[in-house]
């Protein structure tokens, strides 16, 4: 097959793939992460757009004047969408602010400039260059957000947004990538074909379609327990620590009580454990556990429970007859698969689970 008649079949690919894909995410089939996952169809929609004068060209349709500057007004937008998806799987209970307006500001710019282009090179990659920053911006909130989600849940592997910064990551290389093909038609040679960049934004299209699909409800609580975790998880650990929730005496009563619960009823054996649950079988409230672990134990939630974990895991790892496999004692040990096992094990033994076994013999 020539290199043309493939770049155009990756075209109509990429596209249909988008905006199917984007079809899939509104409808929510899992029912999870609604209002994430209305501006994350969305934009993934709109992303489509940026090959929909491609695929016209191929259909041999004509585009009048008037849709064409709409498509361009949209995909102006494209990266907003992104960032408040992104704010919503992070808190589903957010309310927009008139901080958010600030977000307009690169979008006015370039709405401003669509009236009367300047002739250059700087104003030809704005389209998608002005995507930049968001992505940088969501990475680093979703970056922020694994490490508060560790605050009320113990098993963060589906629920830390580990598969928006794979795809978050991706689109700003091939973007970086895709300017540097720009720049070199510009001042080395001109060239027509983006086979190479296309087939990066498929691989981008088709993993997004893979984990957006595996997606699990981040908070999956009635209201009322989601707006007392979401707060609990807002909160920096220096003020949480300012405000004194419990007296001394009540604190080491707690922390009696909690220990004692953890050696009996053995609650870190539920692979699903989190601040609510833990709180409602010590008779405490979420607020006040979550202080009890940081102030009594120097921890936060999900250290504290998988330190539990880990040395059921070691017992089960120690004895020489064990029935189980390195599976089988991931799972009776309270984790959800090996791979959350492995890497849970190991930053907190800085050994393996099989490290561990063979230094056992």
């Amino acid at each position: 097959m020539p290199a043309a008649e493939l770049q155009k079949f990756i075209v109509v690919l990429l596209y249909g793939s988008l905006v199917l894909q984007s079809f899939i995410v509104l409808v929510n089939p899992m029912n999870v992460n609604k209002r994430a996952n209305l501006f994350f169809g969305l934009f993934l929609f709109i992303w489509s757009s940026f090959w929909f004068f491609d695929v016209t060209a191929l259909c041999g349709l004509e585009i009048g004047h008037v849709l064409t500057q709409i498509v361009y007004f949209l995909q102006i937008f494209t990266p907003l969408f992104l960032y408040f998806s992104v704010v919503f799987f992070i808190n589903p209970n957010y309310v927009f602010k008139k901080a958010d307006l600030a977000c307009l500001i690169l979008p006015v710019i370039y709405i401003v400039l669509m009236f009367d282009p300047p002739q250059g090179i700087l104003y030809s990659m704005i389209p998608i260059s002005h995507n930049l920053p968001y992505i940088a911006i969501v990475y680093f909130k979703i970056r922020r957000h694994q490490k508060r989600i560790e605050t009320i849940s113990s098993n963060t592997e589906n629920i830390n947004l580990q598969w928006l910064i794979k795809v978050t990551s991706l689109l700003f290389v091939t973007i970086i990538i895709t300017e540097g093909y720009e720049l070199y038609n510009i001042f080395i040679e001109k060239r027509h074909e983006h086979m190479v960049m296309d087939l990066l934004f498929l691989v981008i299209v088709y993993l997004t379609s893979y984990y957006s699909l595996r997606q699990k409800e981040i908070y999956p609580l009635d209201e009322i327990q989601r707006k007392e975790l979401l707060e609990i998880e807002a909160k920096d650990g220096d003020v949480e620590g300012k405000k004194k929730l419990l007296s001394d005496a009540e604190l080491e009563s707690l922390k009696e009580k909690l220990l004692l619960l953890m050696e009996t009823e053995k609650p870190y054996l539920d692979g699903e454990l989190n601040l609510i649950k833990l709180a409602g079988q010590l008779g405490t409230s979420a607020h006040q556990l979550s202080y009890l672990i940081n102030q009594g134990f120097d921890e936060n939630f999900f250290q504290f429970v998988n330190g539990y974990r880990v040395r059921q895991a070691q017992k089960l790892l120690s004895e020489k007859k064990s029935r189980f496999s390195l599976l089988g004692i991931a799972y009776e040990s309270g984790f959800n698969s090996k791979t959350s096992f492995n890497t849970i094990f190991k930053k907190m033994t800085q050994q393996t689970p099989s490290e561990f076994k063979k230094g056992l013999k």
